[in-house]
């Protein structure tokens, strides 16, 4: 049988960095062939490659047995071959409709939008996904997996022969998981082949028939998926055994630094529904309080609450250092010793236009600043010492920040906020989209920090990850607590029936 897809010899340069080299493996018509391999190991180059948005690069890629080299997206698109952006690719202002048809708007045999048409389609799509997204609503006003489905819902109204996924589900709660099973499934049931890039092994071994390793752009393996297992791929990925870390050796937990007492944050607008409702708990220096939760649960408002970034219009008690406080914005938080990684790097994140050391020290001036003006030598020596501590891969501090990996990104955004010193640290998803080795960095990094005094709040849309880190967990379903659980206590079971709803409060 023809490859529906075939690499022969690929490569892709960049300034000072090799992307890709002599990469050649084929695609299966019908097949789940899953790419897995760390950041920086040039997945999302290759797919970039295949799908038009890179046009310039060595060997040749064949679509059905015939030599391909598109010009652009829609070149890409023509032959069959549509993409899911990792870093999400939506235009806030417009609606869901709008965005799935952007460029490929459908019209009236008078030449005028046919807004009907598109919308009974958008909607047909996103039941396809079962996903409750009205069509009309915008994107700028949904949550990041509701955004990530959107992104799905437009490739797939695309109608390809091949869709690339770059990690769908980066985003996406567990039930929001299985239901893309359920979508991959039925795309494989009509041909469609799908490219799988995703970082997480449960999905690669739920999904895939084949998997393709990459490391430092080049090929390790490519390997059917019954015949290996996660921790051969994991080894393959990162050139080494992943080693179990133990947390547990950190010592004591120091005073109480921050308490919530009944915390009841309201929707605008909505009498009957609560971002949150009547949330207490307490955190403790040198310990990591875990939050679990579904999407839209209120994992993130209620860091948002704490930062001062929420609406001011909650009510209840938070103390820090046993006196209330109530922020009216970050920057008064910041002051009083707290920081912020928020859960969408692109869009809340970074700053794409700046580079690493700007990146890094921009909540830091006044440290570098001599006389009320900027220091660059100053700046240099802050952001230097700093990614050197947190093990940021880079080139140099004047690095475009857009060249590093997901991984390093996080690092720099971490680095930023741990120059303003805090004490307690909210981490909200902060290991979304990045691989397993740059997660078990940022694990060592975080252990680090506690040990070293420091308070964290981490939610996470993994499981294990929570139990790995976490001293205490507590459960949040629709927006109330619905179990709290220590370290020895929790197991994913008891975790997945309080965030469905399907366990008494403790």
């Amino acid at each position: 049988m023809t490859p529906i897809v075939s690499f022969r010899g690929v490569g892709k340069r960049f300034p000072g960095v090799t992307a890709l080299d002599d990469v050649s493996f084929d695609l299966a018509p019908g097949d789940c062939h899953a790419i897995c391999g760390e950041n920086g190991a040039g997945k999302s180059t290759l797919m970039k490659l295949l799908s038009g948005v890179i046009t310039d690069y060595e060997g040749q890629i064949l679509v059905r047995g015939v030599p391909a080299r598109f010009r652009d997206t829609r070149d890409a698109e023509a032959a069959g071959i549509a993409i899911i952006h990792q870093e999400l690719n939506l235009v806030d202002q417009l609606s869901a409709t709008a965005n799935i048809f952007l460029g490929r708007e459908r019209r009236t045999a008078r030449g005028f939008l046919d807004d009907e048409s598109m919308e009974r389609e958008a909607a047909r799509l996103l039941r396809e996904l079962e996903c409750p997204i009205d069509p009309r609503t915008s994107a700028g006003a949904l949550r990041v997996g509701d955004r990530q489905l959107l992104e799905i819902a437009k490739a797939l109204s695309l109608r390809s022969d091949v869709l690339i996924m770059d990690e769908p589900t980066s985003a996406l709660t567990e039930g929001e998981v299985a239901r893309l099973e359920r979508v991959i499934a039925r795309l494989r049931g009509r041909g469609v082949t799908i490219l799988y890039i995703s970082h997480k092994m449960n999905e690669v071994f739920q999904l895939a028939d084949r998997i393709t390793v990459l490391r430092d752009g080049r090929v390790v393996t490519t390997v059917e998926r019954p015949a290996t297992s996660p921790r051969e791929i994991t080894a393959w990925m990162v050139g080494r055994e992943i080693a179990d870390h133990d947390f547990r050796s950190r010592g004591p937990r120091g005073p109480k630094v921050l308490e919530v007492r009944r915390l009841t944050l309201p929707r605008p607008g909505r009498t009957q529904l609560n971002h949150l409702t009547d949330v207490s708990l307490e955190l403790h220096a040198g310990e990591v309080l875990g939050i679990a939760g579904l999407m839209g649960a209120g994992r993130t408002e209620l860091l948002e609450a704490i930062f001062g970034a929420a609406e001011p219009i909650w009510t209840g008690d938070i103390l820090l250092d046993g006196s209330p406080v109530r922020f009216a914005h970050p920057a008064e938080a910041v002051a009083a010793g707290i920081a912020m990684v928020t859960e969408d790097r692109k869009r809340l994140g970074l700053f794409p236009d700046l580079d690493v050391a700007a990146n890094v020290s921009l909540c830091g001036l006044h440290a570098a600043a001599r006389g009320g003006l900027l220091s660059r030598s100053r700046e240099d020596h802050l952001v230097e010492g700093m990614i050197r501590d947190i093990g940021v891969k880079t080139p140099g501090p004047h690095a475009a920040i857009t060249s590093l990996s997901g991984g390093n990104q996080q690092k720099c955004i971490l680095g930023r906020w741990l120059l303003t010193k805090p004490r307690i640290l909210l981490l909200d998803d902060p290991t979304r989209g990045i691989d397993v080795g740059a997660k078990a960095e940022l694990y060592q990094l975080i252990d680090r920090l506690c040990q070293d005094g420091l308070a964290v709040i981490l939610t996470s849309s993994e499981l294990p990850e929570l139990l790995v880190l976490a001293d205490r967990i507590l459960v949040l379903a629709e927006g109330r607590i619905t179990a709290r659980f220590t370290h020895g206590e929790a197991t994913e079971q008891k975790i997945v029936e309080a965030a469905t709803g399907s366990q008494a409060p403790r």
